[in-house]
């Protein structure tokens, strides 16, 4: 029974780092990334923080049109000559005494600057709703571009490992004519021999470049490096040219990114800020009230000490009023806040328009490298397609015996070059693809 007990303590304490190693080490998707990096990215919770603390602002804003109710409890013992809070007479004598007040009061009217205020952080709280959705988006996209990356270089280790191969395939073919004594250019064996090795040296350089985008990829999901993980390839990718203008795809990341959004707000956050400061110059009309007793031990009647509760009951008043207080001189602390509120504002608005001219910018560059790399991939489809046809031919010729190793190896090399030029054109629309996919609202997977 105990051996059973320890079996299965071990196995509930382990099953959560065995279900982790299991999920990373097995196919991941471009959705599973996606989601693993939003749930673990830092920057994702320092937004999801400061939106709980623009909340905690925004309600304590509209908490502050409640009324203020208050208690206070004075129970102490004066020595020597005190004043009587019974009879307002002074007594030369020891006396213990308690006073009891319960006060409240409610602001009629301050400017609107409670409600202004209200207005500011609930625009401050939206701005931070946006704020964490940009990040969310930020993510999304690096885990995409970084997704990508992957499948780029795992295309290139492919097409490399087919080149080692084809150079495998000839260099083996002549080591049996030159054992055989065939071979009458004994210098093709040796310049297939050091293409077979340049060859190598590209299939390691390549593995070692895909090791490191899986590594980039997995340290933006925050989670640890496995050198075996895989990643779903992605099929039936579309590639076209961009399908609107630079304008219009700006025109619309205008009205679509959050980025965009929280600058707005704040600006418009900021706004209420300078009203709710100029609220502070108008005077402040509040209605208030209060429930007040009092206790002493020098209370008498008839020489008779009064009783604690006949004091509490008996000594029980009342107020309610109206209070108006006005600001004259308070070493223009609100006008500073007014001035202050008013730099916030220009501050904002620089913001604001500073998000707009990246934005401008970066759509402008994204499209432009998208129209590059699409114009890049399109040609090199029709280059890929004569080396290809070039290279079939001079493989026929070289094993033929009518063409020599340089020709032969230099057609090779052209088509390899246009194959690995071809893929990383591919993989470069792709990635524009989604960035200007993400600038239009419409990042889809």
């Amino acid at each position: 029974m105990r051996y059973f007990k320890f079996i299965l303590f071990s196995l509930i304490t382990l099953a959560p780092a065995l279900a982790h190693s299991q999920a990373v080490d097995s196919v991941l998707t471009l959705q599973q990334c996606i989601d693993i990096a939003v749930r673990n990215n830092l920057d994702i919770k320092k937004s999801e923080i400061q939106l709980l603390t623009s909340k905690v602002d925004k309600n304590q804003a509209k908490e502050n049109l409640l009324p203020y109710i208050g208690a206070q409890v004075d129970h102490g013992i004066n020595n020597g000559r005190n004043l009587d809070p019974s009879t307002s007479n002074y007594v030369d004598q020891s006396l213990k005494f308690a006073n009891y007040n319960l006060n409240g009061q409610l602001t009629l009217f301050n400017g609107l600057k409670n409600l202004n205020e209200i207005k500011q952080a609930s625009l401050a709280y939206k701005a931070g709703q946006m704020d964490l959705q940009q990040a969310k988006d930020l993510v999304t996209i690096n885990t995409i571009t970084a997704y990508l990356q992957v499948l780029d270089n795992t295309e290139l280790l492919a097409q490399v490992e087919n080149q080692v191969k084809v150079s495998k395939q000839q260099l083996d073919r002549l080591e049996v004519l030159e054992k055989q004594g065939a071979n009458k250019q004994p210098n093709d064996y040796y310049d297939l021999k050091g293409t077979y090795a340049d060859n190598q040296v590209n299939y390691v350089n390549t593995k070692a470049t895909l090791q490191t985008s899986k590594l980039n990829l997995l340290q933006i999901l925050n989670i640890p490096y496995r050198p075996g993980i895989r990643f779903e390839k992605i099929e039936g990718a579309n590639l076209s040219a961009p399908a609107q203008t630079s304008e219009e795809i700006y025109q619309t990341a205008l009205n679509q990114l959050p980025s965009v959004k929280a600058a707005i707000l704040r600006r418009e956050s900021a706004e209420k800020g300078v009203t709710a400061a100029k609220g502070g110059l108008y005077p402040t009309v509040s209605l208030f009230g209060g429930l007040n007793t009092l206790y002493s031990s020098t209370a008498q009647i008839n020489n008779q000490s009064i009783p604690y509760w006949d004091q509490f009951k008996n000594n029980y008043n009342t107020q309610v009023g109206i209070r108006v207080s006005i600001p004259i001189l308070n070493y223009f602390q609100n006008r500073n806040k007014v001035a202050l509120a008013k730099i916030d504002l220009l501050s904002y608005k620089y913001m604001e328009e500073n998000t707009r001219v990246q934005l401008r910018q970066n759509v402008e560059q994204a499209y432009l490298n998208m129209a590059n790399a699409y114009e890049r991939y399109t040609t090199l489809q029709e280059q890929v397609k004569a080396y290809a046809e070039s290279f079939r031919i001079a493989e026929i010729r070289f094993n033929n015996g009518v063409l020599n190793s340089v020709e032969f190896v230099l057609a090779k090399n052209y088509l390899d070059r246009a194959n690995l030029s071809l893929i990383n054109a591919r993989y470069d629309c792709f990635i524009y693809n989604k960035i200007l996919d993400y600038y239009q609202g419409n990042l889809s997977l």
